[in-house]
């Protein structure tokens, strides 16, 4: 876009090192009046005043003007507009030279005053001349770069240049080779409008700043910047395991500001949204809970300076198209990045295992597929759904079956990537249980117990009838005569003793 020149006028100078080879530094702007100062009261008299100009990049002195002190040039002044700035000079001791400069008008410009040809004081004065550009052309649309640039000829007059927004708060700024000093807003909205200010800096130990101007900026309501032209690299097409530190390409540029755009896997292009903003000037970042995952690469890539690269740790839904756009004033360039994740997972339960290899971003996935260590080994492979493969292992784990097993994803490309699982015998000395193993056991306990229950039935009728004897027996004999049925165990065992073949007791001896 077209940029305006801006106007800004010096109102005053500094005085420097005369190890530089000046005296005084004067800045202005094409056009604009300037005044070089020379002063000395002390002169009086018979007086000659001579003005020489030494351009830059030129080894000689010229005369720019001279005047005695009856007021009679002895030599035209080289510019239309170059006077003496006080007329009566002899007397005030002002010999200042006043003129309208144009670009080509930097260099040195000596003060020479003399009297009766001795040569009574001269002082240099560096003349630069400051250019200052707004891009684009005020009133800016919206979502513009905004560009404040200023550079001073020759920039050896000057410390730096600096520039603050409306508010006061310093802009970012850097100085390049060709340009002078670049300060930047981009995506400016209407609330950037306002005075920014440029001050510039002279060589000194001091704080004060030469001189300040203002720039007001209006940003367009009612017009909005559009980046239809952008420029296009191929789409990368790849894949990563989940998890594990990915690089995400952007454009190979430097640039101002960078976005990136997501689209999640195996959906429509109308699901597109922008997942992380970092503007290099403003230093500020936009994230959403996507940015959690990826973060900004460092070397040899540099943010702050415009090289931009992420890097992304990605989970299985963090699959799709990754869109990196920079954009360098209103140029953009975006480069797009195709990714299908993969993720093994493990799940077992009383009978089987299943080894499960997950995807995302089906569309250019050509082949999945689980292979064993032994490659003699042929798998039986299942899906549950788009984007599953498993193989099933039978319990228990035997050495057979043990080992490495591998997901290979193979993309339409060509491109392969590999995540393995490892399946491990149980430690030994720890039979593994199972159903199966237990039935026989369970079987033979379910049907003791109803004879459990039959044998406690009789023996406790048993008891009850002998305990009902010995009472009555109790009851017929002499004071002094006791008798135990725990004396003689061997009877009572006679007596509860099964008389039939298929009695039960029979059947809880055995």
């Amino acid at each position: 876009m077209e940029s305006g020149f801006l106007t800004f006028i010096l109102v005053s100078s500094f005085a420097v090192d005369s190890s530089h080879g000046w005296d005084d530094v004067v800045v202005a702007q094409r056009g604009m009046p300037v005044t070089l100062d020379c002063t000395d009261t002390s002169v009086r008299g018979d007086i000659a005043i001579n003005w020489m100009v030494k351009l830059l990049n030129e080894k000689e002195w010229k005369l720019a003007l001279s005047a005695t002190e009856n007021d009679q040039f002895s030599g035209g002044a080289s510019k239309a507009s170059m006077r003496l700035i006080d007329p009566n000079f002899q007397d005030s001791g002002i010999f200042s030279l006043y003129f309208e400069p144009d670009l080509e008008d930097s260099g040195f410009y000596l003060c020479l005053i003399k009297q009766k040809e001795r040569k009574l004081k001269e002082r240099t004065v560096l003349l630069a001349i400051l250019t200052g550009i707004v891009s684009p052309t005020v009133p800016v649309p919206q979502h513009s770069t905004l560009r404040l640039i200023a550079s001073v000829n020759p920039d050896s007059a000057i410390a730096k240049v600096t520039w603050s927004a409306p508010g006061g708060f310093s802009l970012k700024s850097e100085k390049t080779r060709n340009t002078g000093t670049v300060a930047k807003l981009p995506q400016v909205q209407t609330n950037d409008s306002g005075d920014y200010v440029c001050r510039v800096h002279p060589w000194s130990n001091s704080s004060s700043t030469l001189f300040a101007f203002n720039v007001t900026v209006t940003i367009d309501a009612d017009k909005v910047a559009s980046f239809t032209d952008i420029r296009h690299e191929s789409t990368i097409s790849t894949a990563a395991q989940a998890q594990t530190s990915f690089p995400l390409t952007c454009p190979n540029v430097q640039g101002d500001y960078v976005l990136v755009y997501w689209r999640p896997p195996d959906t429509r292009h109308s699901n597109t949204r922008l997942v992380y903003q970092y503007d290099r000037w403003r230093a500020s970042t936009l994230l959403t809970e996507q940015s959690k995952r990826l973060q900004l690469a460092g070397p040899p890539y540099n943010p702050d300076a415009g090289s931009f690269s992420f890097l992304l740790t990605p989970v299985l839904k963090d699959g799709g198209l990754y869109t990196c756009q920079v954009f360098l004033n209103d140029n953009a360039f975006s480069q797009s990045t195709q990714l299908s994740v993969m993720k093994v997972k493990t799940k077992r339960d009383a009978l089987k295992q299943e080894l499960v290899c997950l995807y995302s971003e089906r569309s250019q996935v050509k082949s999945v597929e689980w292979k064993h260590h032994n490659k003699s080994r042929r798998l039986r492979m299942s899906s549950s759904g788009p984007g599953s493969i498993t193989t099933t292992l039978p319990l228990p784990i035997t050495a057979d079956i043990a080992g490495n097993y591998t997901c290979t994803l193979q993309l339409k490309n060509g491109q392969i990537v590999r995540a393995t699982e490892a399946v491990i015998l149980p430690p030994t000395g720890s039979p593994t249980v199972t159903p199966d193993s237990m039935l026989p056991s369970l079987s033979a306990l379910l049907l003791l117990v109803p004879l459990f229950a039959a044998a406690v039935g009789v023996l406790l009728w048993r008891q009850k009838h002998i305990s009902d004897q010995g009472i009555e027996q109790s009851l017929s004999v002499h004071v002094g005569e006791e008798e135990n049925i725990y004396e003689n165990p061997e009877n009572v065992r006679q007596d509860l003793k099964p008389r039939g073949e298929d009695d039960v007791y029979k059947e809880l001896e055995r």
